[in-house]
């Protein structure tokens, strides 16, 4: 890959980014007939034991309703508990179920091996930088990504 100034670069890195994590980002059974989507939930909810739907919002980078969508199916499966909160009656917490602690189990082994795969494919000594270069040009998109919006809001009104 050539190094130039014109994006190409970038938007090449984008686009196989986006291609490599596609399986990640679709709406079918990931594991334990959950999505990627609902495990990021889950796993966020078991990380912290309780969590407000506006966190899950955030984490997931997706609209509200996106959001709704996502932990709808995992409270009717009976993985996640809502409950409003005690402090504020409009927000609402998520908690897992025993049955989602399981299911967290159960995910957590299904996915180790293709996290230890893709560990392998990274030598030992590249793995901090590696990790370091995903992370801050996540960051970058993220931010830009951020930026664009503004900017495309501003110029709609």
């Amino acid at each position: 890959m050539t190094v130039n100034d014109d994006g190409r670069e970038i938007l090449t890195l984008i686009s196989d980014l986006c291609q490599v994590v596609r399986c990640c980002r679709q709406d079918s059974v990931f594991c334990a007939d959950v999505t990627f989507n609902q495990f990021l939930v889950i796993d966020a909810v078991y990380q912290q034991g309780s969590l407000k739907m506006s966190d899950i919002h955030r984490k997931l980078a997706v609209d509200k309703s996106t959001t709704s969508r996502v932990v709808h199916p995992l409270v009717r499966k009976k993985l996640v508990k809502r409950e409003k909160s005690n402090h504020d009656g409009r927000s609402i917490n998520l908690s897992l179920t025993e049955k989602g602690k399981e299911t967290h189990k159960r995910i957590w082994e299904c996915i180790s091996d293709l996290l230890q795969a893709v560990r392998k494919e990274i030598p030992e000594e590249e793995r901090h930088q590696t990790y370091q270069a995903v992370g801050l040009f996540n960051a970058a998109v993220r931010k830009a990504s951020q930026m664009q919006k503004l900017t495309s809001e501003s110029i709609r009104k």
